[in-house]
């Protein structure tokens, strides 16, 4: 996990995902940096590890890659991308599955012809103002590509 890493983000969880949910608490309890969590910490990681281990092997492969983008992040990047999540999540879900497959289509484009879809007459008869602000930032995030289930998710946890 994150905080019983030694390594790049993601370590932990690519060496022991495969292992069975008994033989993960073990690597848990032997590794020193999450033994000096506080019991809520540990709990939480509990937690977050059995969310993973619970998804199909293309989403952990998903995170896996997002955490590991995160961790090459800017502390700015992290706050932009904070933000903007937090706008989206503030959205209503159709709204929301709108501008994240916006953002995936156009971060697979040059950031000159990015700028003027999003500038488009299109694009602002299908978009809000914020909206489309929230679409430019999240796509000069150099983000991990998004999966086919659609953008991927809330920056992890630190």
């Amino acid at each position: 996990m994150q905080a019983a890493q030694q390594g790049h983000a993601g370590d932990w969880l690519r060496r022991y995902k495969d292992l069975p949910s008994a033989e993960q608490e073990r690597a848990l309890q032997n590794d020193p940096a999450f033994r000096r969590l506080s019991p809520d910490q540990q709990q939480q990681l509990r937690n977050r590890l059995q969310h993973f281990s619970n998804l199909p092997p293309q989403q952990q492969i998903q995170m896996l890659n997002r955490m590991e983008t995160w961790e090459h992040l800017t502390p700015e990047q992290k706050n932009q991308a904070r933000q903007v999540y937090s706008q989206m999540r503030q959205l209503p879900p159709a709204r929301q599955r709108m501008v994240t497959t916006a953002v995936r289509d156009l971060r697979t484009m040059p950031a000159d012809q990015r700028d003027k879809v999003i500038d488009s007459p299109r694009f602002k008869d299908m978009f809000s103002d914020q909206e489309r602000e929230m679409i430019r930032g999240a796509s000069r995030l150099p983000l991990a590509p998004a999966g086919e289930g659609g953008e991927g998710g809330p920056p992890p946890q630190e």
